[in-house]
């Protein structure tokens, strides 16, 4: 009779994780949760207040979070720091929604700057050390979106289905070397970033803020309730961990049964 199989719980002690869009929503909750296992954490956003907030939220025996303001549109910058990490979390994102022909040029191009050009640059930072140890865990916060498109989304759909490419390429070369890459994909998370969209969404199709949510985000979903972040770390979490070892080049999907369609 072979011994029962336990589960090892995630102890990133001694690790670097660098998490993007970590003042907020589901990257907070991510460097907090890797916090949590005990890992060094290089929470990288523009919003200095945020970035402050998630600080003084981190327990004090856990794993230290270092606060870092910047700007994902300078590429070199975030290559830099990513130099010595061992998990990297690529979370940050920004939404507009809008009619392709009404759709602004210059926002087009920042948001694949921020959502697509970025994380190629901060892979390609952290990628020398992980393949020097031998190990790494690259996360890349995709979306359902990556996999289905919706109308008025035309940049955001554009920068996660390339992300989920960049990720599949990323898994395939670091698989000699120790490293994976995945997606996570959830449905619309309870954030500051959907919150936001929804009186866009309402202008969009022409209905009440009131009936988004309803009619708009979860009309594909079979649960009818939003994602928490929490809920989206704790899949990030399961990536790290020895457990997921054998888990990559694929996405990790949390819709609520959305493309069960």
């Amino acid at each position: 009779m072979t011994a029962p199989h336990t589960v090892t719980p995630l102890d990133l002690g001694g690790r670097t994780a660098l998490v993007t869009g970590a003042a907020g929503g589901i990257g907070r909750a991510c460097a907090l949760r890797l916090a949590a296992a005990g890992a060094k954490v290089r929470a990288v956003d523009r919003d200095a207040p945020g970035l402050e907030a998630l600080v003084a939220a981190a327990p004090a025996a856990a794993g230290a979070v270092e606060p870092h303001v910047l700007d994902l549109t300078d590429l070199d910058a975030a290559e830099d720091l990513a130099a010595g990490t061992d998990v990297l979390v690529n979370n940050a994102g920004l939404q507009l929604v809008r009619p392709i022909e009404d759709f602004p040029p210059d926002v087009f191009h920042t948001v694949l700057t921020v959502m697509l050009e970025a994380p190629f640059r901060l892979i390609r930072g952290a990628l020398p050390h992980m393949y020097a140890q031998g190990w790494g865990r690259v996360v890349n916060i995709s979306s359902v979106h990556g996999l289905r498109a919706s109308p008025y989304k035309s940049a955001y759909v554009a920068a996660k289905h390339g992300l989920e490419g960049l990720s599949k390429t990323a898994a395939l070369e670091g698989a000699p070397h120790g490293v994976t890459s995945n997606c996570v994909n959830p449905g619309y998370v309870r954030t500051p970033l959907v919150e936001a969209q929804i009186a866009d969404q309402a202008q969009a199709h022409g209905i009440a803020p009131e009936r988004v949510v309803t009619d708009v985000l979860l009309k594909d979903s079979a649960l009818k309730r939003l994602v928490e972040p929490e809920e989206v770390a704790e899949a990030v979490a399961y990536l790290c961990a020895p457990s997921a070892s054998f888990v990559t080049g694929t996405s990790l999907v949390l819709d609520g049964g959305w493309t069960a369609h």
